[in-house]
């Protein structure tokens, strides 16, 4: 699981979360937060910072924390921003969730021309060929 900071926040958001158990550490050029002394850092959640690129061959930065809606009282990332975010990073892991969130209706290719040419023909290849 990814969150999203201002790299600002960072020095707030560690003594929050090692407050609740978590372990801070920075390994490899990426920043965590471990659940607990035996987590792995596969299971951690990761940090990515608003405004910036995860990867210098990203093409697009990762959206602002203020780029939020609230879905049941709860403040969440806008469903266009963590597409933005998906389609940008290509993983197959992330494909996998754009392919579940087509499957499931909540995008379609009414969605295209909401992104820079890129992430839309990323987006295009997911709507034509679910399957791979």
């Amino acid at each position: 699981m990814d969150i999203v900071l201002n790299r600002s926040d960072l020095p707030l958001a560690i003594p929050a979360l090692e407050s609740v158990g978590f372990l801070f550490r920075q390994s490899a050029g990426v920043t965590m937060f471990l659940d607990g002394k035996e987590a792995k850092a596969r299971d951690a959640v990761q940090v990515v910072f608003a405004g910036e690129k995860v990867r210098q061959e990203y093409v697009e930065v990762v959206p602002g924390v203020d780029e939020f809606e609230y879905v049941k009282n709860v403040r969440t990332m806008k469903l266009e921003s963590l597409v933005r975010m998906k389609l940008t990073s290509h993983r197959r892991k992330d494909q996998v969730h754009v392919l579940d969130m087509i499957s499931v209706g909540l995008i379609d290719s009414s969605w295209l021309n909401r992104f820079s040419a890129p992430l839309a023909e990323r987006l295009k290849e997911l709507i034509d060929s679910p399957d791979g």
